[in-house]
This record gives structure tokens, C-alpha cells and sequence, in this order.
């Protein structure tokens, strides 16, 4: 691993160094560190904390007994709801917020460092975001009851072992107010357009 590869917005090298060298030990199969940045309070600071962003996950990195020790946070990304800075006078903050509304940050990150981590945790983000909409859409689907919603009557289909005892029923013997709220998280989840959900709206509302 170069280490040159994660000095490009003057970050402390020695801090990079040390850190390189626990951090591989760290890291799974196919697993890459592809950004590094480093603190720098306007105080002397001779083991600054650190973040890491691999290809799978975000690491905190904070030494501890003068840098004898070091205590690692990470996170993978798909866990991971939002990333966002904070520049002040003096440096900024990356702050992290996990999709349980759990936070961590660093502060007195040099702005350009920080930058690059948004930048990159942005593009991961929208990777991240569209693997769990494809997640969300599969289990509405899977709890939507078997609703088909297309040019002809939606109905909704009995489980397997009542099939053969009774026919599908049809989309009007549902609770409308229940319905509503099913057509509106399709829309949501844009399995329908909205000039779809219109029209299934005023179907629905045309029968109550």
C-alpha cells in the first residue's frame, strides 16, 4: 500500500503511517482503505485521531495512551443514513449518522480533508440508498398482499391454501382507508406514477 496515496491534501504522515499499519490488520477480504484524514487541532497533538473510508465501511481511529493504544469505531456503509460537514475558523467536522439515528463524529479536520471525505461518502451514500429503496420495494411488495395495480382491476389473491376453496377477491371488499394508504406507499416507493395513484385514488374514493 502506497502511502503516498494519502498524503494529497498534506495530511501528517506520520500519523498516516501508523495508522496504515493498524488498519491492515483490520481489513476483510477485498476489502481497500481509499481515503485517509487526519486531525489537526491548533494545539500540539502528537497521535491526532483519524477516519478512514474503505470500500466497505467507515473507521473512526482514536489513539489512546500517547499512541500506545488505539481505539477503533467503525461502520459499514450500508448502515450508514447520511454524512455531513461542518467548516468553521479553525477546520471542520465530519459527522456521521448510522439509519438507527446513531451519531459520531471528529472535529478539527483541515477543510479540504473533510471535503473528500463528504465527497466520497456521497457517492457511496447514493449507492447505499439505492440497494435499501430495492430492499424496501421488495418487502412492500412481498406485504402488499398480492395488490397488481395496472390497467385492469387491482385484486388481492388469498394465500396458497385457500386458493382452490375461494376466487381472488376483488379490490372492492378491502377497506378503502386501508387501500388509500397501500396505493399512497406504492407511489412513494414508485412502483406507481403518480397518475397512476390519481386514478386508483378516484376509483377508491368513487365507491365509498
Amino acid at each position: 500500500m502506497n502511502l503516498k496515496n494519502f498524503l494529497n491534501e498534506e495530511q501528517d504522515p506520520q500519523a498516516v503511517e501508523k495508522l496504515l499499519g493498524r488498519i491492515n490488520s483490520l481489513l476483510t477480504s477485498q476489502e481497500a482503505v481509499e481515503y485517509i484524514a487526519v486531525q489537526k487541532k491548533p494545539v500540539i497533538n502528537l497521535s491526532p485521531d483519524c477516519i478512514a473510508l474503505t470500500n466497505r465501511r467507515i473507521i473512526f481511529c482514536r489513539p489512546k495512551t500517547f499512541g500506545l493504544s488505539m481505539d477503533f469505531q467503525d461502520y459499514n456503509w450500508v448502515d450508514i443514513a447520511d454524512c455531513h460537514i461542518k467548516e468553521g475558523i479553525v477546520g471542520a467536522t465530519f459527522i456521521m449518522r448510522t439509519t438507527t439515528n446513531f451519531t459520531n463524529m471528529m472535529d478539527y479536520l483541515p477543510k479540504n480533508q473533510a471535503r473528500k471525505l463528504y465527497q466520497f461518502a456521497q457517492e457511496v451514500e447514493e449507492r447505499m440508498r439505492g440497494l435499501r429503496r430495492e430492499k424496501n420495494l421488495e418487502t412492500l411488495r412481498a406485504s402488499a398482499g398480492g395488490v397488481t395495480v395496472n390497467n385492469a382491476t387491482p385484486i388481492i389473491t388469498q394465500p396458497q391454501q385457500f386458493q382452490e376453496e375461494k376466487k381472488p377477491l376483488l379490490i372492492e371488499n378491502e377497506d378503502p382507508f386501508a387501500l388509500l394508504q397501500k396505493l399512497k406507499d406504492l407511489k412513494e416507493n414508485g412502483i406507481i406514477s403518480p397518475e397512476e395513484f390519481e386514478i386508483k385514488k378516484n376509483e377508491v374514493l368513487s365507491r365509498v
